[in-house]
């Protein structure tokens, strides 16, 4: 904020305007003059009290802009218009690149929520957080497990929060709750920088719908069921050899592992068949509203909470992260947009996205604030090809980009859509082809703030609003990693010479069927074993000319391309000394379900709640 301090030498200025005024009287004679003269100095010395007490208030501007951020859930960078769709409708979301910049070669730093969200949170690629691994689910499985973006690292939401603003999140975390009890709410985004939270502490998936079924193969129910089914069958081994006298079972020791069996069934039934009431939940900061929460009304609970934030802090620099629970499985969509695509229940839910953007564009500019104000839209990561329910497509399209979610080296895994609007600031109508990385959010958001960037960590995001502002020509990232887990799948090189843009797949997943771009028999496309092909010489694209990475260029062709491998596998050992071991946060054993870290609106388990059981639909018009 900035006081205006001329307030002294404009009262001075009345002030001798006044002895003008009045000198100018006394010259005259006259009784009228005299009471001219007389009415002259109150009506001036109102003036003055008047413009000491109120150019204070008058004159405070806010010199920060203000930040909103929307991020969708598993949008496909297809299937939106300003991005080549023509099927589906997304007026609003066109009308911000319209108005705004469009970037088209926008990375996310992992194909996957969690760990891509965690990137995005700290500039930071997620193997120096611990939030990617390839032994584990690579995603929190449970609001009751300690997995969870590590407390000592630093958001751009704690920074802007130290530099005055009011931080707000609206809608998925999927970043962990707790760590060791309860209530410690070390994960939460409460001590991750948010002063206000409303939404999912975990993210949607198909139980949270009711008769949705969909899973995939990835789902921990199978691998623990085969784990209990094992259990029990030594179990029952060892009762048939104790009781047929074939081997001498000690009592106490077989009622010790009966006892544990039953106590495992019992422990894996909770979890899995109330799996919604633990997972499928609404926070208010760290109070839970709704347990379960009620699909059918969250969208309107999402977008007034967004408008209420925008109307509570309008006069004050904010920073808001609406980020979206469209449009994850199970797709939750409102009637108004139920069955108005051509691209049936996936295509309504992309059509109610844009619908939610614009209402919260439109609050932003009835608040008189669009000129004071960056607006950022993206997407996690690509959209899932092989989610479907028989020939009905339930996750997104990638454009001409080779594969999606869950493969880090193709680009329809991590090329995502980036677009910002900022009146004034950032040129309208634009296009930039330059490299950038979901990353780069914390260090932009960094400096419109006044916040400045940790020291003591490595940030692999950069500042975009030279970029943004037409200020230079090129991004400053040379090059960008592209990780599954711990394995590095790709590395892309930009040659800011010739402009051209070099890409290099070590690792890349071994599709099924053949030739289809997907991984349709498990779902998920995984980051090692025997599912993948190893690359050596790793396979070259320059995806500034071939973007769909469909050619791979024949190395004995020309010795440019053995250059930029090598160039490639220099920058990666040079990237690769910058990493340091630390705790991985989603192991097998991190992601557990931990009753006493079950966040509960009652007394545990007894955990079922509507807080908000009288909003509904009329509360607020869509």
């Amino acid at each position: 904020m900035v006081v205006y301090e001329g307030c002294f030498s404009v009262s001075y200025y009345l002030r001798e305007r006044m002895n003008l005024m009045l000198c100018c009287c006394v010259g005259s004679k006259g009784k009228g003059n005299y009471e001219r003269m007389a009415f002259l100095s109150i009506h001036w010395s109102l003036i003055i009290i008047f413009s000491l007490m109120v150019l204070p208030v008058t004159q405070t501007v806010n010199t920060k802009p203000n930040i909103v951020l929307f991020m969708a859930d598993d949008l496909g960078i297809g299937d939106i218009g300003c991005y080549g769709n023509d099927t589906i409708r997304t007026p609003n979301i066109d009308r911000l690149a319209k108005e705004g910049l469009k970037l088209t070669q926008h990375i996310s730093a992992a194909p996957l929520c969690t760990p891509s969200r965690a990137a995005f949170m700290t500039g930071r690629y997620p193997i120096r957080s611990g939030m990617d691994i390839t032994n584990g689910f690579r995603v929190i499985i449970s609001t009751g497990s300690s997995a969870g973006l590590p407390p000592n690292e630093t958001t751009f939401a704690t920074i802007l929060q130290q530099q005055g603003y009011s931080t707000g999140l609206i809608g998925k975390w999927h970043l962990g709750v707790n760590c060791a009890s309860r209530n410690d709410f070390c994960h939460h985004p409460n001590n991750h920088g948010f002063n206000y939270f409303y939404g999912m502490p975990f993210t949607l998936y198909s139980g949270c719908k009711p008769n949705f079924t969909v899973e995939t193969s990835k789902s921990p129910k199978p691998r623990i069921t085969f784990f209990t089914q094992v259990i029990s069958l030594g179990v029952l081994t060892l009762i048939a050899l104790k009781y047929s006298k074939l081997l001498p079972v000690n009592g106490i020791f077989l009622a010790s592992c009966v006892v544990f069996n039953l106590l495992l069934i019992i422990y894996w039934y909770v979890w899995f068949q109330y799996s919604h009431y633990w997972n499928c939940i609404l926070m208010r900061n760290h109070q839970v509203t709704e347990q379960p929460m009620n699909t059918e009304r969250t969208t309107y609970q999402i977008l007034k909470e967004a408008h209420s934030f925008i109307e509570r802090n309008k006069n004050v620099p904010f920073l808001l992260f609406v980020s979206f629970l469209h449009v994850h499985i199970p797709l939750i969509t409102t009637k108004r947009f139920t069955g108005r695509s051509k691209h049936g229940i996936y295509g309504d839910n992309v059509e109610e996205l844009d619908f939610l953007v614009g209402s919260v564009v439109d609050a932003i500019d009835t608040a008189g604030l669009k000129n004071n104000t960056l607006i950022y839209f993206t997407s996690d990561h690509g959209g899932h090809l092989e989610m479907t329910d028989g020939k009905l497509q339930l996750g997104g399209w990638n454009g001409i980009y080779k594969g999606g979610k869950f493969m880090a080296g193709w680009e329809g895994g991590i090329r995502v859509p980036g677009i910002f609007r900022w009146p004034g600031v950032i040129s309208p109508d634009t296009v930039c082809d330059e490299p950038t990385s979901l990353m780069d959010i914390f260090p932009t958001v960094l400096h419109l703030g006044g916040g400045e960037l940790p020291t003591d960590r490595t940030i692999d995001g950069r500042n975009l609003m030279p970029l943004l502002k037409n200020q230079t020509l090129h991004s400053e990232h040379e090059f960008l990693f592209h990780y599954c887990g711990p394995h590095l799948h790709a590395a892309r090189w930009h040659e800011k010479e010739s402009g051209a843009v070099w890409k290099a797949h070590f690792i890349t997943p071994v599709f099924y069927p053949e030739g289809t771009g997907g991984c349709y028999d498990i779902r998920i496309c995984p980051c090692g074993g025997d599912r993948v092909t190893y690359h050596e010489p790793p396979l070259l694209f320059e995806i500034s000319k071939d973007p769909s990475e469909s050619s791979p260029l024949q190395l004995e062709l020309k010795p440019q391309y053995v250059q930029a491998i090598n160039r490639i596998k220099q920058a990666i050992a040079e990237h690769q000394r910058t990493i340091t071991p630390v705790p991985q946060q989603l192991t097998f054993m991190n992601n557990l379900w931990r009753p006493w870290l079950q966040p509960c609106c009652g007394t545990f388990p007894f955990c079922w709640c509507d807080k908000d059981i009288n909003m509904t639909s009329a509360d607020f018009t869509m």
